[in-house]
């Protein structure tokens, strides 16, 4: 299997997270969400050492690997939020942070590209990627242990501030690593159109 089908699997494996988190009506249907969850975001691990290892790194690979990367974060995101699983007004304000730097890096990375440069992923960008995919599947988690009472009050309660602390480090991260890509990589907006020859 090349690397560019794994990232394929963790497109491909959205939908049923989300069906899955969303099917009330399914026994565990939440957890298998988180399950799902768990093994896209391995995927990600994956694909890119064995892109590196064969020799098989592509500009195509490249682009799959970071949409596949946002859209899970994304559809993550949207279903803890839209349930109130994060609580109002706060998973709207987590939800626009996450987002929008998302969409500013981006941005950022397609001006580089079309200057032929490359705007590397710095340590907050890992960091930042790493906590996230802790902290949604655990409100995923959270979610599921509610719906089924298969836990104690006390437990859920701390769970619950566990997932509230891990956020906030992910929010945190969010906004540090975006105010890091722009401050370092700055000079892509610069106009560099050659001087007129006399």
């Amino acid at each position: 299997m090349t690397p560019n089908q794994i990232t394929t699997i963790r497109i491909f494996l959205l939908p049923f997270i989300a069906f899955f988190y969303l099917a009330d009506f399914i026994p565990w249907g939440k957890f298998i969400a988180v399950f799902l969850f768990a093994a896209a975001a391995i995927t990600d691990f994956i694909d890119g050492r064995l892109a590196r290892k064969t020799g098989q790194v592509t500009d195509l690979g490249k682009f799959l690997d970071t949409i596949a990367d946002k859209l899970l974060i994304t559809v993550a995101l949207v279903l803890v939020v839209a349930d109130g699983t994060i609580a109002g007004p706060w998973g709207a304000i987590v939800a626009i942070i996450i987002l929008c730097r998302e969409f500013a890096v981006t941005f950022l990375r397609q001006v580089a590209v079309n200057k032929g440069l490359v705007v590397a992923a710095d340590k907050f960008g890992k960091y930042k990627a790493l906590v996230q995919d802790i902290a949604l599947p655990a409100f995923m988690l959270y979610a599921f242990f509610a719906v089924e009472g298969l836990v104690s009050a006390g437990f859920l309660h701390i769970f619950g501030i566990i997932c509230y602390v891990l956020i906030g480090l992910a929010t945190l991260l969010t906004i540090l690593s975006g105010i890091n890509y722009f401050v370092k990589n700055w000079g892509v907006f610069k106009d560099n159109k050659p001087e007129p020859k006399e």
